[in-house]
């Protein structure tokens, strides 16, 4: 499982630092009482009301594009970022049209997250692990549910409501509650 700081690559620590300068700069935007205007990208704000939607339940913040956003840097900031990672490689992974690709994007997956030596590998038991070992002899677009299931539940009880507790969240929401009672009309500086 965590074999330490030392083995993980020099470039993960330079990701983890730029999505956490990601998070600080789109905490800081200005004016998100406006939040039909867009930002640098052209990607619409998410609104006061759906940053309080990702409260509501684990499955709203994952449906929320700007909430999975935020969540992943979050996960990046706290190195477990491997769990959404895998989560949503699965996601992908049932989308799959071509039978003949299940074999090796299930060889992929497996050794990147649930194989021996896997670089990012997940926190899941061992009978999970061997289920799914033995699933990827006949793979088909469900031989990563009970892995799937059970890094979900782990995100669910664990990493979200440290997410919901988490400055990064609260700032957000703080930011919103700010700019609302702040009028309209008032000039930037």
């Amino acid at each position: 499982m965590c074999k330490g700081l030392a083995v993980l690559p020099a470039t993960y620590f330079e990701r983890v630092k730029e999505l956490k300068a990601r998070i600080r700069s789109f905490l800081k935007r200005q004016d998100w009482s406006r939040p039909c205007l867009s930002y640098k990208g052209g990607k619409p704000r998410p609104t006061l009301e759906e940053c309080l939607q990702w409260k509501q339940s684990f499955e709203k913040l994952l449906s929320s594009k700007h909430g999975l956003y935020v969540f992943r840097a979050f996960l990046t900031s706290e190195f477990s970022e491997e769990n959404i990672a895998f989560y949503l490689a699965c996601e992908d992974f049932k989308k799959t049209k071509l039978v003949a690709r299940l074999p090796s994007k299930a060889e992929r997956i497996y050794n990147e997250f649930i194989g021996t030596e896997a670089p990012r590998e997940v926190n899941i038991d061992h009978e999970t692990q061997e289920i799914t070992k033995a699933n990827l002899l006949h793979p088909t677009t469900s031989c990563f549910d009970m892995a799937q299931y059970r890094i979900y539940i782990l995100m669910e009880k664990d990493c979200y409501p440290r997410f919901l507790r988490s400055s990064v969240y609260r700032d957000l929401v703080n930011q919103h509650t700010l700019n609302k009672q702040r009028p309209m009309c008032q000039k930037k500086a």
